[in-house]
């Protein structure tokens, strides 16, 4: 049986991350995976260029149960530091809307640059390794159908249930319940939402339409974009306030529509008034839509023969277009998995479980979800440097 100081059981963003982390400090690392690539959501991230962090990064870009929990990992190892890591390795970039930063080249640059880190320190890497069994005595014992292994510290990198085509699993939530570490109820997050079978035959012909949104639900809101789709809505704007989602049934969000423009002085304005509705609203918004919207409404009169309420009427309802969500595209279109292990149940300085001494959780099995943007990926580096640098 090989004996190791740390083992990480997960080759994406957060494992590789610690293991490189751990073996610059001398230890003995091994870092496990049953898939047979490591950073498969590296490399599809941003398009196959690696949204790899955000600028903007801090505590208030994530949700969880605990929404301080981030802060200690965050102070750590900062976006900076990643990004000084990144230039480094000769890696270009450039920053995109809020604060994005993307590789020029390709996600690949990222996933070279943190093997390359991790051979330099010496890190042992097995893929197609299943465990099949953890135990824990004076160290843990690792079973797997490659072999026996022992280590005085266990990493859990395992990731979420999103994306499951790329070998997502719950391990990280059986290891977690095994030891009796308590679980936050998992959901998909950053995620297509749906219609009601009863409402979608309303947003027929809308799909592929995408328009400049302000979407808010229960007090959040971001202004992107936002895209029909034949089965409900996505683009960034939706993806963002689907992790604020927490219970679908009934559920309905907010679109303002119009958000560049003062809808009411531009309706009253000399010009306007000589103009149909429809013609008018085209200006601003896609035509398919502004035609499927007048013709439900009824709406064809030139705005000056609308009474004043009744542009008072439209002017809400495109400012504030409420849409029933019934439910999301589900973990295969999801980008990350919020809830996971209780943040109570972990140091936030070291991501250790505070009951069961050398065991540590990071990355996306944590009860710690990013925005959409990079963030997720940051998380994953500064709760791998914590737990590399305290294992």
């Amino acid at each position: 049986m090989k004996t190791y100081d740390v083992i990480i059981i997960g080759c994406g963003a957060a494992g590789m991350m610690a293991a490189m982390t751990a073996g610059q400090r001398g230890k003995k690392v091994l870092l496990l995976d049953h898939s047979d690539k490591v950073g498969e959501k590296i490399r599809i991230s941003g398009g196959g260029r690696c949204n790899f962090t955000n600028i903007n990064a801090t505590y208030k870009n994530y949700l969880s149960q605990n929404p301080h929990f981030a802060i200690s990992a965050l102070a750590q190892y900062s976006q900076h530091d990643f990004i000084k890591l990144v230039e480094s390795h000769g890696i270009e970039y450039h920053e995109k809307t809020l604060g994005q930063l993307f590789c020029d080249g390709s996600s690949k640059q990222i996933i070279d640059m943190l093997m390359n880190e991790c051979k330099a320190a010496r890190v042992e890497i097995l893929l197609n390794c299943m465990v099949n069994e953890v135990k824990k005595n004076e160290g843990f014992v690792i079973k797997s159908n490659l072999s026996e292994f022992k280590s005085h510290s266990l990493i859990i990198a395992t990731g979420g249930l999103s994306i499951p085509k790329l070998g997502s699993t719950d391990f990280g939530y059986r290891i977690a319940k095994q030891f009796g570490i308590k679980i936050v109820q998992t959901r998909p997050a950053l995620v297509p939402l749906t219609f009601s079978d009863i409402d979608m035959p309303g947003y027929k012909g809308l799909s592929g339409v995408s328009l400049l949104a302000i979407v808010s639900y229960s007090g959040a809101c971001f202004k992107e974009s936002v895209l029909f789709t034949h089965r409900g809505l996505s683009g960034p704007a939706i993806l963002q306030i689907s992790s604020y989602i927490e219970k679908y049934a009934d559920a309905e969000i907010k679109l303002n529509l119009t958000p560049d423009i003062n809808l009411t002085e531009e309706l009253a304005s000399e010009d306007a008034r000589k103009v149909k509705i429809n013609n008018f609203l085209k200006s601003y918004l896609p035509n398919r839509f502004v035609d499927l919207w007048c013709d439900s409404a009824g709406y064809s009169k030139r705005i000056a023969d609308f009474k004043q309420k009744d542009l008072q009427k439209i002017v809400y309802d495109l400012d504030s277009f409420k849409v029933k969500i019934n439910g999301t595209e589900g973990y295969a279109k999801a980008e990350v998995t919020a809830g996971g292990v209780d943040t109570k149940e972990l140091s936030s300085k070291t991501m250790e479980a505070l009951k069961v001494p050398n065991l540590y959780f990071i990355g996306e099995v944590v009860d710690v979800t990013g925005w959409l943007g990079g963030y997720n990926f940051q998380w994953a580096w500064s709760s791998g440097f914590v737990a590399g640098s305290n294992c």
